[in-house]
Protein backbone atom coordinates (compact mmCIF):
# COMPACT_ATOMS: atom_id res chain seq x y z
CA UNK A 1 0.00 0.00 0.00
CA UNK A 2 2.85 2.39 0.41
CA UNK A 3 3.10 2.21 -3.29
CA UNK A 4 -0.59 3.22 -4.24
CA UNK A 5 -1.35 6.50 -4.99
CA UNK A 6 -4.96 6.14 -5.24
CA UNK A 7 -7.84 3.72 -5.41
CA UNK A 8 -10.73 3.31 -7.29
CA UNK A 9 -13.90 0.65 -7.52
CA UNK A 10 -16.05 -1.06 -10.21
CA UNK A 11 -19.59 0.49 -10.37
CA UNK A 12 -20.87 -2.59 -8.52
CA UNK A 13 -23.34 -3.68 -11.42
CA UNK A 14 -22.66 -7.35 -11.15
CA UNK A 15 -22.67 -7.51 -7.32
CA UNK A 16 -19.90 -5.42 -4.55
CA UNK A 17 -17.69 -3.42 -6.09
CA UNK A 18 -13.98 -4.34 -6.67
CA UNK A 19 -11.20 -2.24 -5.51
CA UNK A 20 -8.04 -1.63 -7.49
CA UNK A 21 -5.11 0.40 -6.33
CA UNK A 22 -2.77 2.10 -8.66
CA UNK A 23 0.72 3.20 -9.01
CA UNK A 24 2.28 6.23 -10.26
CA UNK A 25 3.50 4.40 -12.65
CA UNK A 26 -0.09 3.00 -13.76
CA UNK A 27 -1.83 7.20 -12.97
CA UNK A 28 0.75 7.42 -16.59
CA UNK A 29 -0.08 4.40 -18.08
CA UNK A 30 -3.48 5.11 -18.14
CA UNK A 31 -2.83 8.53 -18.80
CA UNK A 32 -1.11 8.08 -22.15
CA UNK A 33 -3.68 4.98 -23.65
CA UNK A 34 -6.95 7.58 -23.33
CA UNK A 35 -4.59 10.16 -24.89
CA UNK A 36 -4.00 7.58 -27.58
CA UNK A 37 -7.91 6.80 -27.85
CA UNK A 38 -8.24 10.86 -27.83
CA UNK A 39 -5.64 11.39 -30.63
CA UNK A 40 -7.55 8.59 -32.91
CA UNK A 41 -11.06 10.81 -32.19
CA UNK A 42 -9.39 13.69 -33.58
CA UNK A 43 -9.32 15.44 -30.23
CA UNK A 44 -6.29 17.74 -30.55
CA UNK A 45 -4.80 20.15 -27.54
CA UNK A 46 -7.32 22.99 -29.17
CA UNK A 47 -10.11 20.85 -27.64
CA UNK A 48 -12.37 21.88 -24.82
CA UNK A 49 -13.78 18.43 -23.27
CA UNK A 50 -16.79 18.24 -20.90
CA UNK A 51 -15.94 15.32 -18.92
CA UNK A 52 -19.63 14.31 -17.88
CA UNK A 53 -18.79 10.89 -16.51
CA UNK A 54 -18.79 10.26 -12.33
CA UNK A 55 -16.21 11.74 -11.06
CA UNK A 56 -15.05 9.47 -7.89
CA UNK A 57 -14.49 5.89 -6.89
CA UNK A 58 -15.72 5.33 -10.81
CA UNK A 59 -13.08 5.55 -12.84
CA UNK A 60 -15.02 7.11 -16.20
CA UNK A 61 -14.60 10.89 -14.45
CA UNK A 62 -10.94 11.17 -13.74
CA UNK A 63 -9.82 8.62 -16.38
CA UNK A 64 -11.17 10.79 -19.14
CA UNK A 65 -9.73 13.76 -16.75
CA UNK A 66 -6.53 12.70 -17.02
CA UNK A 67 -6.46 11.95 -20.33
CA UNK A 68 -7.64 15.23 -21.90
CA UNK A 69 -4.69 16.76 -19.64
CA UNK A 70 -2.51 14.97 -21.37
CA UNK A 71 -2.90 15.84 -24.97
CA UNK A 72 -3.16 19.40 -23.78
CA UNK A 73 -6.80 19.91 -23.87
CA UNK A 74 -8.89 21.79 -21.58
CA UNK A 75 -11.06 19.74 -19.10
CA UNK A 76 -14.53 20.71 -18.22
CA UNK A 77 -14.72 18.67 -14.83
CA UNK A 78 -18.78 18.39 -14.69
CA UNK A 79 -19.29 14.69 -13.31
CA UNK A 80 -22.75 13.58 -14.16
CA UNK A 81 -26.19 14.81 -12.68
CA UNK A 82 -27.31 18.96 -12.57
CA UNK A 83 -27.89 18.61 -16.23
CA UNK A 84 -29.36 21.84 -17.04
CA UNK A 85 -26.04 23.43 -15.66
CA UNK A 86 -24.27 20.78 -18.31
CA UNK A 87 -26.24 22.58 -21.02
CA UNK A 88 -25.53 25.78 -19.71
CA UNK A 89 -21.84 25.41 -19.60
CA UNK A 90 -21.42 23.42 -22.70
CA UNK A 91 -22.92 25.97 -24.74
CA UNK A 92 -21.27 29.05 -22.48
CA UNK A 93 -17.65 27.26 -22.20
CA UNK A 94 -18.02 25.97 -26.48
CA UNK A 95 -17.14 22.17 -25.35
CA UNK A 96 -16.03 20.22 -28.80
CA UNK A 97 -15.75 17.20 -27.34
CA UNK A 98 -18.28 15.51 -24.98
CA UNK A 99 -17.38 12.44 -22.49
CA UNK A 100 -20.49 10.34 -20.55
CA UNK A 101 -22.47 6.82 -21.03
CA UNK A 102 -24.24 7.32 -24.64
CA UNK A 103 -27.30 6.90 -22.14
CA UNK A 104 -27.19 10.38 -20.42
CA UNK A 105 -26.23 11.53 -23.96
CA UNK A 106 -29.57 10.94 -25.65
CA UNK A 107 -31.03 12.54 -21.95
CA UNK A 108 -28.51 15.38 -22.84
CA UNK A 109 -30.20 15.65 -25.99
CA UNK A 110 -33.48 16.09 -25.04
CA UNK A 111 -32.55 18.24 -23.07
CA UNK A 112 -30.93 20.53 -25.62
CA UNK A 113 -33.67 20.26 -27.70
CA UNK A 114 -36.18 21.17 -24.66
CA UNK A 115 -33.65 24.58 -23.76
CA UNK A 116 -34.37 26.80 -26.31
CA UNK A 117 -31.35 27.12 -27.97
CA UNK A 118 -30.38 26.27 -31.34
CA UNK A 119 -28.58 23.44 -31.57
CA UNK A 120 -26.44 25.44 -34.09
CA UNK A 121 -25.00 27.41 -31.34
CA UNK A 122 -23.21 24.57 -29.89
CA UNK A 123 -19.62 23.38 -30.82
CA UNK A 124 -19.91 19.93 -30.47
CA UNK A 125 -17.96 17.81 -32.54
CA UNK A 126 -16.70 14.63 -30.75
CA UNK A 127 -18.49 12.63 -28.22
CA UNK A 128 -16.54 9.65 -26.49
CA UNK A 129 -19.00 7.28 -24.94
CA UNK A 130 -18.58 4.29 -22.88
CA UNK A 131 -18.79 2.52 -19.88
CA UNK A 132 -22.29 0.81 -20.80
CA UNK A 133 -23.64 -1.47 -23.62
CA UNK A 134 -24.62 0.66 -26.64
CA UNK A 135 -25.78 -0.43 -30.00
CA UNK A 136 -25.39 1.10 -33.71
CA UNK A 137 -28.83 2.37 -33.70
CA UNK A 138 -28.30 4.09 -30.38
CA UNK A 139 -24.93 5.23 -32.30
CA UNK A 140 -26.96 6.76 -34.77
CA UNK A 141 -29.97 8.22 -32.60
CA UNK A 142 -27.01 10.02 -30.53
CA UNK A 143 -25.38 11.38 -33.55
CA UNK A 144 -28.28 12.97 -35.23
CA UNK A 145 -29.92 14.35 -32.25
CA UNK A 146 -26.72 15.86 -31.44
CA UNK A 147 -25.05 16.82 -34.35
CA UNK A 148 -21.70 15.05 -33.93
CA UNK A 149 -19.90 11.77 -34.57
CA UNK A 150 -19.61 9.39 -31.60
CA UNK A 151 -17.16 7.53 -30.99
CA UNK A 152 -16.69 3.97 -28.59
CA UNK A 153 -14.01 4.00 -25.52
CA UNK A 154 -13.79 0.76 -23.99
CA UNK A 155 -12.22 -0.22 -20.34
CA UNK A 156 -13.03 -2.00 -17.29
CA UNK A 157 -12.00 -1.03 -13.46
CA UNK A 158 -9.56 -4.45 -13.09
CA UNK A 159 -7.81 -3.75 -16.02
CA UNK A 160 -7.37 0.06 -15.76
CA UNK A 161 -10.73 2.22 -16.88
CA UNK A 162 -11.33 3.42 -19.86
CA UNK A 163 -8.75 3.36 -22.30
CA UNK A 164 -8.03 0.09 -22.64
CA UNK A 165 -8.90 -0.14 -26.08
CA UNK A 166 -11.17 2.48 -28.48
CA UNK A 167 -12.81 3.04 -32.41
CA UNK A 168 -10.65 4.60 -34.54
CA UNK A 169 -12.45 7.14 -37.02
CA UNK A 170 -12.66 3.76 -39.69
CA UNK A 171 -14.80 2.41 -36.79
CA UNK A 172 -14.64 -1.11 -37.51
CA UNK A 173 -14.11 -2.57 -34.49
CA UNK A 174 -12.24 -1.44 -31.11
CA UNK A 175 -8.50 -1.16 -31.57
CA UNK A 176 -6.76 -2.82 -27.78
CA UNK A 177 -3.69 -1.63 -26.72
CA UNK A 178 -1.71 -5.07 -26.69
CA UNK A 179 1.18 -3.41 -25.53
CA UNK A 180 -0.23 -3.16 -22.17
CA UNK A 181 -3.23 -5.25 -22.00
CA UNK A 182 -3.00 -8.60 -23.51
CA UNK A 183 -6.33 -9.93 -24.77
CA UNK A 184 -7.33 -13.34 -25.75
CA UNK A 185 -10.68 -15.17 -26.47
CA UNK A 186 -12.07 -18.10 -24.91
CA UNK A 187 -14.57 -20.48 -24.66
CA UNK A 188 -16.80 -18.73 -21.66
CA UNK A 189 -17.16 -22.74 -20.58
CA UNK A 190 -14.21 -24.85 -20.86
CA UNK A 191 -11.74 -21.61 -20.54
CA UNK A 192 -9.93 -22.93 -23.84
CA UNK A 193 -8.47 -20.71 -26.57
CA UNK A 194 -10.39 -20.60 -29.37
CA UNK A 195 -9.73 -19.90 -33.20
CA UNK A 196 -8.87 -15.96 -34.21
CA UNK A 197 -12.05 -14.57 -35.31
CA UNK A 198 -14.22 -17.00 -33.05
CA UNK A 199 -16.69 -15.42 -31.09
CA UNK A 200 -15.97 -16.14 -26.98
CA UNK A 201 -15.34 -14.55 -23.85
CA UNK A 202 -12.66 -11.98 -23.67
CA UNK A 203 -9.81 -12.23 -20.95
CA UNK A 204 -7.29 -9.78 -20.58
CA UNK A 205 -3.75 -10.12 -19.15
CA UNK A 206 -1.99 -6.76 -17.85
CA UNK A 207 1.54 -6.52 -19.19
CA UNK A 208 2.60 -3.10 -17.37
CA UNK A 209 0.67 -2.56 -14.79
CA UNK A 210 2.19 -2.57 -11.01
CA UNK A 211 -0.49 -1.75 -8.68
CA UNK A 212 -2.88 -4.66 -9.34
CA UNK A 213 -1.48 -7.21 -12.45
CA UNK A 214 -3.98 -9.63 -13.55
CA UNK A 215 -3.25 -12.79 -15.44
CA UNK A 216 -6.27 -14.19 -18.30
CA UNK A 217 -9.03 -11.69 -16.20
CA UNK A 218 -12.39 -12.57 -17.39
CA UNK A 219 -13.86 -9.44 -18.51
CA UNK A 220 -17.23 -11.69 -18.72
CA UNK A 221 -17.57 -9.84 -22.17
CA UNK A 222 -18.75 -11.53 -25.34
CA UNK A 223 -16.61 -10.68 -28.47
CA UNK A 224 -14.30 -11.70 -31.08
CA UNK A 225 -11.13 -10.13 -32.16
CA UNK A 226 -9.52 -8.94 -35.63
CA UNK A 227 -6.06 -9.55 -36.17
CA UNK A 228 -5.58 -8.18 -39.73
CA UNK A 229 -4.43 -4.56 -40.24
CA UNK A 230 -6.73 -1.47 -40.12
CA UNK A 231 -7.68 0.73 -42.58
CA UNK A 232 -5.99 3.45 -40.16
CA UNK A 233 -2.63 2.08 -40.49
CA UNK A 234 -2.81 0.81 -36.86
CA UNK A 235 -1.97 -2.59 -36.20
CA UNK A 236 -3.71 -3.18 -32.84
CA UNK A 237 -5.96 -5.63 -33.09
CA UNK A 238 -9.53 -4.96 -32.99
CA UNK A 239 -12.18 -6.29 -31.21
CA UNK A 240 -15.75 -6.80 -32.36
CA UNK A 241 -18.99 -5.29 -31.05
CA UNK A 242 -19.43 -6.86 -27.78
CA UNK A 243 -22.64 -8.99 -27.97
CA UNK A 244 -23.17 -9.10 -24.25
CA UNK A 245 -21.53 -10.13 -20.94
CA UNK A 246 -21.45 -14.08 -20.31
CA UNK A 247 -23.07 -13.45 -17.15
CA UNK A 248 -25.67 -10.64 -18.19
CA UNK A 249 -26.95 -12.92 -20.96
CA UNK A 250 -30.60 -13.87 -19.44
CA UNK A 251 -32.22 -17.49 -19.95
CA UNK A 252 -36.07 -17.12 -20.01
CA UNK A 253 -38.08 -20.32 -21.07
CA UNK A 254 -34.91 -22.16 -21.71
CA UNK A 255 -33.72 -19.27 -24.99
CA UNK A 256 -30.79 -16.85 -24.42
CA UNK A 257 -31.67 -13.36 -24.21
CA UNK A 258 -29.13 -10.47 -24.33
CA UNK A 259 -30.68 -6.63 -23.19
CA UNK A 260 -28.66 -5.75 -26.50
CA UNK A 261 -31.01 -7.80 -28.72
CA UNK A 262 -34.35 -5.75 -27.30
CA UNK A 263 -32.46 -2.72 -27.57
CA UNK A 264 -31.41 -2.82 -31.72
CA UNK A 265 -35.06 -3.72 -32.24
CA UNK A 266 -36.27 -0.53 -30.39
CA UNK A 267 -33.66 1.83 -31.93
CA UNK A 268 -34.67 0.60 -35.31
CA UNK A 269 -38.44 1.29 -34.93
CA UNK A 270 -39.06 5.16 -35.61
CA UNK A 271 -42.16 5.12 -33.33
CA UNK A 272 -39.87 4.24 -30.32
CA UNK A 273 -37.73 6.27 -28.43
CA UNK A 274 -34.71 4.49 -27.45
CA UNK A 275 -35.31 4.13 -23.22
CA UNK A 276 -36.78 1.05 -22.14
CA UNK A 277 -36.70 -1.43 -19.19
CA UNK A 278 -37.00 -5.60 -19.15
CA UNK A 279 -38.69 -7.17 -16.46
CA UNK A 280 -38.32 -10.86 -15.82
CA UNK A 281 -40.34 -12.91 -13.08
CA UNK A 282 -41.61 -16.35 -12.35
CA UNK A 283 -45.22 -17.15 -11.68
CA UNK A 284 -46.31 -20.74 -11.25
CA UNK A 285 -42.62 -21.59 -12.01
CA UNK A 286 -43.13 -20.22 -15.31
CA UNK A 287 -41.06 -17.19 -16.53
CA UNK A 288 -42.85 -14.53 -17.53
CA UNK A 289 -41.18 -11.67 -20.29
CA UNK A 290 -42.00 -7.96 -20.00
CA UNK A 291 -40.77 -5.12 -22.03
CA UNK A 292 -41.47 -1.62 -21.16
CA UNK A 293 -40.73 0.99 -24.05
CA UNK A 294 -41.47 4.64 -25.15
CA UNK A 295 -43.34 5.57 -27.78
CA UNK A 296 -42.66 8.94 -29.56
CA UNK A 297 -44.94 11.92 -28.74
CA UNK A 298 -46.30 11.83 -32.10
CA UNK A 299 -46.55 8.31 -32.07
CA UNK A 300 -48.33 8.32 -28.83
CA UNK A 301 -52.35 8.06 -28.92
CA UNK A 302 -55.53 7.95 -26.94
CA UNK A 303 -56.98 5.72 -29.92
CA UNK A 304 -57.10 2.32 -28.58
CA UNK A 305 -56.35 0.46 -32.40
CA UNK A 306 -53.52 2.86 -33.04
CA UNK A 307 -51.86 1.30 -29.85
CA UNK A 308 -53.13 -1.78 -30.15
CA UNK A 309 -50.90 -1.98 -33.52
CA UNK A 310 -47.99 -0.34 -32.50
CA UNK A 311 -47.90 -3.12 -30.03
CA UNK A 312 -48.29 -5.87 -32.39
CA UNK A 313 -45.69 -4.26 -34.56
CA UNK A 314 -42.99 -4.37 -31.86
CA UNK A 315 -43.78 -7.14 -30.46
CA UNK A 316 -43.78 -9.31 -33.89
CA UNK A 317 -40.12 -7.85 -34.07
CA UNK A 318 -38.94 -8.88 -30.79
CA UNK A 319 -40.34 -12.25 -31.19
CA UNK A 320 -38.51 -12.50 -34.90
CA UNK A 321 -35.08 -11.78 -33.49
CA UNK A 322 -35.64 -13.01 -29.69
CA UNK A 323 -37.33 -16.30 -30.57
CA UNK A 324 -39.16 -15.27 -27.95
CA UNK A 325 -42.17 -13.62 -27.67
CA UNK A 326 -42.25 -10.95 -24.89
CA UNK A 327 -45.24 -9.00 -23.02
CA UNK A 328 -44.84 -5.34 -24.70
CA UNK A 329 -46.16 -2.53 -22.75
CA UNK A 330 -46.64 0.63 -24.42
CA UNK A 331 -45.76 3.82 -21.96
CA UNK A 332 -46.01 7.60 -22.29
CA UNK A 333 -43.38 9.56 -23.62
CA UNK A 334 -40.89 10.72 -20.42
CA UNK A 335 -42.19 8.45 -18.38
CA UNK A 336 -38.92 5.86 -17.79
CA UNK A 337 -36.74 7.96 -15.59
CA UNK A 338 -33.46 8.93 -17.41
CA UNK A 339 -30.18 7.48 -16.22
CA UNK A 340 -27.53 10.18 -15.77
CA UNK A 341 -24.46 7.17 -15.11
CA UNK A 342 -24.80 3.67 -16.11
CA UNK A 343 -28.25 2.93 -17.41
CA UNK A 344 -30.03 0.10 -15.27
CA UNK A 345 -32.38 -1.60 -17.54
CA UNK A 346 -33.58 -5.24 -16.91
CA UNK A 347 -34.83 -6.46 -13.25
CA UNK A 348 -34.62 -9.95 -13.40
CA UNK A 349 -36.69 -10.90 -9.68
CA UNK A 350 -36.76 -14.49 -9.98
CA UNK A 351 -35.52 -16.07 -6.82
CA UNK A 352 -33.41 -18.98 -8.18
CA UNK A 353 -32.51 -21.76 -5.14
Amino acid sequence: MSEIVRLHASSGTTGKPIVVGYTRKDLSIWDEVVFRCLYAYGVTKEYIVQVSYGYGLFTGGLGLHGGVQNIGGTVIPMSSGNTQKQIQLMHDFGAKALACTPSYALFLAETIKDSGIPREEFQLKIGIFGAEPWTKNMRKEIEESMGIKAYDIYGLTEIIGPGVGCECQCQEGTHLWEDHFFPEIVDPHTLEPVEPGTQGELVFTTITKEGMPMIRYRTRNLTSLNYEKCACGRTAVRMSRILGRSDDMLIIRGVNVFPSQVESVILEMPEFEPHYLIFVDQINNVDTFEVHVEARPECYSDEMVKMINLKKKITNRLQTILGLQPEVKIVEPRSIERSMGKAKRVFDNRKFV
